[in-house]
């Protein structure tokens, strides 16, 4: 590095300094391969290292590059995420390596424009990818750099507002080592991660703490700033895990909704809360069982499923059948009761079924 760079990126220098010698030893970190970059930061998405590092292994065994990605079925990268939440994530890396295999002849672009042209590809996700695999000057701004440039520069505008994502990407464009953009951005990411957290702060061992400005004016705790969030939505799913003679009934959610293309138990949702005797009373209930003789209830096993904007209130019913003409109405599809691990399923269902 010349003396040059060194005046013009002083808080690179900082950073990448840290980072030498603080650095985490992670698998995606041994490689340039832009394809696996890729696959670790979309898992990392919404998900911690220790949750997303078995999911990250198991995926590059499975599909070590885009091509045997892009030729496997959506339901076999589906059951492959199962558990990791937030399915449109699978559902993006498997269209997006269909796109490279069309467009870019399997190759994976090497573009900033090219690779966020993709499904699922941010920009966020698009400057990783480029600066990390091919080096090149692009700035990246999660939710940890977002932290450490709000409290570096004492910056109070909402990282969540309009305004406030053009401050920070225009920021953290400002203070980027164009020739050092990878080990730049990776010091970044990590300092947020490690030092600069949201709640336990290392300021005394930050290596940007002599230019900290919320930590000079013994502000920390105050950034970043957040707008209002969303309100939270309750919602209401009452399942019906239905055995006859070793089969079971199963449906895939087809909606624009949570959880698409996986597969769930045959469903009712309420807009308030009801026990069986008022579900009975419903016409929802009436068509789903109108196929059926002499049914026997348990007694529900319930939870409360937590995301992002919603709260799911679950209540799902093991049901016995013992005639041989009972079936469901379309589109609930009979299976043998042992295929049911064939099938991608939330992890609402995969935690009830590790109860029984």
């Amino acid at each position: 590095m010349t003396n040059d760079d060194r005046e013009n990126h002083p808080i690179s220098i900082l950073l990448q300094r840290w980072y030498s010698q603080n650095k985490r030893e992670l698998p995606w970190r041994e490689t340039f391969d832009p394809y696996k970059i890729w696959i670790s930061e979309i898992i990392l998405q919404q998900t911690r290292i220790d949750q997303g590092m078995d999911y990250y292994l198991r995926f590059i065994v499975q599909y070590p590059d885009v091509l045997s990605l892009a030729a496997a079925s959506e339901t076999d990268v589906l059951k492959l995420w199962q558990g990791l939440g937030y399915y449109s994530r699978a559902r993006n890396l498997h269209a997006a390596a269909k796109q490279i295999e069309d467009r870019f002849m399997g190759k994976f672009p090497t573009s900033y424009d090219d690779i966020l042209s993709l499904k699922g590809i941010g920009e966020y996700t698009a400057a990783a990818i480029a600066s990390i695999a091919y080096n090149q000057p692009y700035a990246v701004v999660d939710g940890n750099v977002y932290r450490v440039l709000s409290r570096l520069f004492s910056i109070a505008t909402p990282i969540n507002s309009t305004e406030g994502k053009k401050i920070f990407a225009a920021t953290a464009q400002s203070i980027l080592d164009p020739r050092h953009a990878a080990a730049h951005n990776q010091a970044l990411m990590d300092l947020g991660a490690t030092v600069c957290t949201p709640k336990l702060t290392k300021c005394g061992v930050c290596p940007l703490q002599p230019v900290c400005l919320a930590c000079e004016r013994k502000e920390v705790e105050h950034f970043p700033v957040k707008t209002i969030k969303t309100t939270v939505k309750n919602r209401y799913f009452h399942y019906f895990h239905i055995i006859n003679r070793g089969y079971i009934w199963i449906r895939e959610r087809r909606e624009k909704d949570i959880w698409k293309n996986l597969y769930e138990f045959p469903l009712i949702e309420t807009d308030i809360p009801m026990d069986l005797a008022e579900l009975q009373k419903t016409k929802a209930f009436r068509n789903l069982f109108s196929q059926v003789t002499n049914p026997v209830f348990s007694a529900p096993y319930q939870t409360i499923h937590k995301l992002s904007h919603r709260n799911i209130f679950a209540s799902i019913y093991r049901v016995t059948l013992s005639g041989k003409q009972d079936e469901l109405p379309c589109p609930n599809l009979k299976i043998s009761e042992n295929r049911l691990p064939e099938y991608p399923i939330s992890q609402l269902i995969h935690k009830y079924l590790k109860t029984i």
